[in-house]
């Protein structure tokens, strides 16, 4: 019985690392945008590091394909700058579409929230 009771605490615990997981996915392109329109020209780096710093913790696997398709979606653009040590560095901007996007999102995003605080505040108070 004991083991039973910890494999499902144990399959619990994986079902909500992978919801936060999830949660955290869904607004990385927020994020990235975000930081982009705030910091000006970014390199990758910088983000990864700004997203770590702030617990979205992401990989390079993960970051870049989302800048080709910002990009793709013209809601990116980006420079190529001459590194003083290796390769050139690619550096991105956000575009009026990726501004107005972002705009959007950031409405989005405190509506969800104050509408999932409202409930958990609810569903929190006695009866």
């Amino acid at each position: 019985m004991c083991c039973i009771v910890l494999i499902c605490i144990y399959i619990c615990s994986m079902n909500t690392e992978k919801n936060i997981s999830q949660m955290r996915k869904g607004v990385l392109e927020l994020c990235i945008l975000a930081i982009i329109s705030h910091n000006g020209d970014v390199y990758a780096s910088d983000i990864l590091d700004r997203l770590k710093t702030a617990e979205l913790i992401v990989v390079e696997g993960t970051l870049y394909p989302l800048l080709t398709r910002l990009k793709n979606d013209g809601l990116l653009s980006y420079r190529w700058e001459e590194s003083k040590s290796g390769p050139p560095r690619k550096y991105y901007q956000i575009t009026p579409s990726g501004d107005a996007l972002l705009t959007e999102l950031t409405t989005g995003w405190n509506e969800l929230v104050s509408a999932v605080d409202q409930l958990i505040k609810t569903e929190k108070e006695p009866s």
